[in-house]
């Protein structure tokens, strides 16, 4: 039996040879070769993708203008302040709107990482998203989002200043700067959705039997307050070093606020950016290891109001094009990474501590987080217009801890890492405002698994992580009676594997793995007479390989595909799109009506006594957030 001092001794070379390996997979690359496919669009700047479901044209005869807003060219502005430049609403197109579009274009050639950036309208944001990897040839891309939703945001800026965050470093080696074009679509009411307004505005139910409006928890809201950072020198977003590091910002809340939800965008970055595949610290200690990758793989961003926890979601792992193997996001890029899904927030329970004049702390967390997280938030406001102050109070708070159960083994490099939490919350509070005594429950429950396993002293790794998110909003009269609910049920499993060989002595690598991603997210919403079910599915599975030196990707080939399907009550919409090698092979897409919007979306209905109804027919319609209240 050979001596312990001596097997320490000789694996401490091996401890040396496959640490970095393990601390670096998954991690950013840049390639340094150019795909067929790039080669093959040499002429022109080939266009990214994105295969989600398209923003629905605006209705006939609606009056549509095209604002342009910013255009500007990301060099050196690691560090710098945020782009920024004034923003009012075209005269052309005033208020009320049926939709706004936000466009986001970028074009890039050379080297460069992926980048975060942000868009924000006074401090409130309205769009994360992350920027593709370029070619020497060069690549472009174009972000559309439905904006609808900060219509009073858009119609009255308090200071009408939109910035733009792209923190990009430019040298020698790194050259890529980001040329980026921001406008705005605005697309107003047409005349026959006015009549339809004028024609059933007056008829008012019997305020003995008080019903919701049917687009109750679609219109968008009264008025938008960030959560953020006041001055957004270093952009808007609050940047998160730990699991104890809470930001906040105090808000007044209207005296006639009758529903109040919080709008999330968080997204994680340099030791968090995988957390979904972090080991746990005493691995990484009994290994000697100096990856600052840890705290295991667990993450849950929570809300409090005065420091009383309000809700949490676990934030759904978006991969960045420069992420795992860079090389399956060329030119299909992965879930999300375009356009970061949001996570709402039902705060109504919670007005009866709000609506008392006073400044109210909103704070925001990452359970186990680490360096580090960038987030921020809107409060969307329903204010009654018939009413100058409501009434409310925080009726039931259910606020369980969290349980968490983890399995840790391991022996030197090898090791398995399984986690199970879950947390279930249940809130209640009354408004009593015109539409009469609403009481609104907010039930929540989330719960994760997650594997990590390191295999093949350390070369091989296996990721898998599920999580299931439901979340149910009923809105009853004073007598009980259900009056609306708004169901979100989302669940997202996540699995990869990466093995690592070492090809030689000058410190490069093959790297094999496969992956598979999944976002599934079922709205049901039910108000008076109204009714309608969104799914959603969107999966990718990639397969492929390269050849690493450092964090360069100098030679690979991989394979992606994408199946995405969208149906609600009336439309089907399917594409799936497959691409190997930088070049998309196939891109197939199917649509089916199976009726008509005879009701123009009910939008007399859709008010609140003498409301001005913004974007009847809201993006909460066309396109569903993570919903994590």
């Amino acid at each position: 039996m050979m001596a312990p001092r001596l097997i320490l001794l000789l694996l401490l070379p091996l401890l040396h040879l496959l640490g970095p390996a393990l601390a670096e997979s998954p991690d950013h690359y840049a390639v340094r070769f150019a795909p067929p496919g790039a080669v093959a669009n040499a002429d022109a700047a080939q266009e990214y993708l994105d295969p989600t479901y398209p923003i629905p044209p605006p209705p006939p005869m609606a009056p549509t203008c095209t604002l342009p807003v910013l255009s500007y060219s990301f060099a050196d502005t690691y560090g710098a302040a945020p782009a920024t430049a004034f923003y009012a609403p075209p005269p052309g197109c005033p208020a009320p709107w049926s939709q706004v579009v936000l466009s986001f274009s970028a074009e890039i050639s050379g080297d460069q990482y992926d980048r975060v950036a942000a868009v924000w309208l006074d401090g409130a944001e309205l769009l994360r998203t992350t920027t593709a990897e370029p070619t020497p040839e060069g690549i472009r891309w174009t972000v559309r989002k439905d904006v609808t939703r900060y219509s009073a945001l858009l119609r009255s800026p308090p200071r009408g200043v939109l910035s733009v965050m792209l923190e990009n470093l430019v040298n020698d080696v790194f050259t890529g700067l980001y040329n980026v074009t921001v406008s705005l679509e605005f697309h107003g009411i047409p005349p026959y959705f006015s009549d339809a307004r004028a024609g059933a505005g007056g008829a008012r139910s019997d305020p003995a039997k008080p019903t919701l409006p049917e687009s109750y928890f679609q219109a968008p809201a009264d008025m938008i307050l960030p959560i953020s950072e006041a001055t957004g020198d270093c952009g808007y977003w609050f940047r998160i070093q730990n699991s104890s590091d809470s930001r906040s910002r105090l808000v007044t809340v209207p005296l006639s606020a009758y529903r109040a939800v919080l709008e999330l965008f968080v997204s994680p970055h340099s030791n968090d950016e995988f957390w979904y595949s972090n080991p746990p610290d005493l691995y990484i200690r009994k290994n000697n290891l100096t990856t600052g990758r840890g705290n295991a793989a667990y993450r849950e961003v929570v809300v409090t109001v005065d420091r009383r926890f309000a809700g949490s979601f676990v934030p759904f792992p978006v991969i960045y094009t420069g992420g795992i193997n860079p090389l399956y996001w060329q030119p299909v890029s992965a879930l999300g990474a375009f356009d970061l899904p949001t996570y709402d927030i039902e705060l109504t329970p919670f007005l009866g501590l709000l609506v008392d004049k006073k400044a109210h702390e909103i704070g925001i967390s990452v359970v186990d987080g680490i360096a580090e997280w960038l987030v921020d938030a809107n409060l969307h406001l329903w204010l009654d217009p018939s009413w100058v102050e409501v009434e409310a109070k925080l009726a039931r708070y259910e606020a369980p801890r969290l349980s968490i159960s983890r399995r840790y083994s391991s022996q030197l490099l090898n090791g398995s890492f399984s986690i199970k939490a879950k947390r279930k919350s249940f809130f209640s509070g009354w408004v009593t405002c015109s539409l009469g005594n609403l009481t609104t429950e907010v039930e929540t429950e989330v719960e994760a698994k997650s594997l990590v396993q390191f295999t093949n002293d350390g070369r091989n790794k296996t990721v898998q992580l599920k999580v299931e998110q439901e979340t149910e909003v009923v809105v009853r009269s004073e007598k009980r009676n259900k009056m609306g609910k708004l169901k979100t049920e989302a669940e997202y499993p996540l699995c990869f594997y990466m093995d690592t060989e070492h090809a030689g002595e000058d410190g490069m690598s093959v790297m094999k793995g496969s992956l598979s991603h999944t976002l599934d997210v079922e709205t049901k919403v039910e108000c008076g007479s109204f009714e309608k079910e969104v799914h959603l599915v969107d999966k990718q599975t990639a397969d492929g390989w390269m050849l690493v030196r450092d964090h360069d990707v100098i030679n690979g080939s991989a394979t992606t595909s994408q199946k995405y399907s969208y149906s609600d009550d009336q439309w089907e919409y399917q594409r799936s799109i497959d691409a190997v090698d930088g070049m998309v092979l196939s891109d197939n897409v199917s649509e089916k009506y199976s009726g008509q919007d005879d009701d123009l979306q009910a939008t007399a209905s859709a008010c609140l006594p003498g409301r001005s109804c913004d974007g009847t027919g809201s993006a909460a319609e066309r396109k569903v957030d993570i919903a994590a209240m």
